[in-house]
């Protein structure tokens, strides 16, 4: 099931020591990666791409020394290999200005401030990609014990209810 890449990334090492060990749960069914910067979110991006691992879902800082973030989620739009994951901005200096930007360009599923709770992380986490696999997964069953089990298992009802009337 490891064919979904979970990207985070931020300047601060410590806050993707922090990020990643909040997901640690996942990632027996998740690649987990954490990127210091744009660029080299990037270049994982690349590998991934060559190695044929999607991108489901990237929690992103807004503020770093070279890029912005609400610029990289609208950029990641730009490309089909990017364009469908979850984006997540999580960062305690975005302004309004920039987060009412990504939204409007559609580059931003979720805002979470920092500090956060790790549970409240994971469960965000875990939302966005429920959302996500029910949207680009044709076997859902898998990501029950995973993911929020009750949208996974209403989204296999109704998807037998729609076969059923065709």
């Amino acid at each position: 099931m490891s064919q979904y890449l979970i990207l985070c990334v931020d300047d601060e090492r410590d806050v993707l020591d922090s990020v990643t060990n909040d997901l640690a749960s996942l990632e027996e069914h998740f690649v987990i990666e954490a990127a210091e910067s744009v660029a080299e979110a990037r270049e994982i991006l690349a590998e991934a791409a060559a190695d044929e691992l999607q991108l489901a879902l990237i929690l992103c800082d807004h503020i770093m020394p070279e890029d912005l973030g609400v610029d990289f989620l609208i950029e990641l739009n730009r490309f089909d290999i990017t364009a469908k994951a979850r984006k997540l901005l999580l960062t305690g200096q975005a302004g309004l200005e920039e987060t009412v930007q990504a939204v409007n360009h559609g580059s931003l599923d979720y805002f979470i401030a920092k500090p956060w709770q790790g549970e409240t992380l994971r469960q965000v986490v875990i939302d966005q990609l429920t959302t996500f696999m029910i949207a680009h997964d044709g076997n859902l069953m898998p990501w029950v014990r995973v993911l929020d089990a009750e949208r996974i298992m209403e989204s296999i009802s109704n998807n037998r209810l729609n076969y059923s009337d065709d």
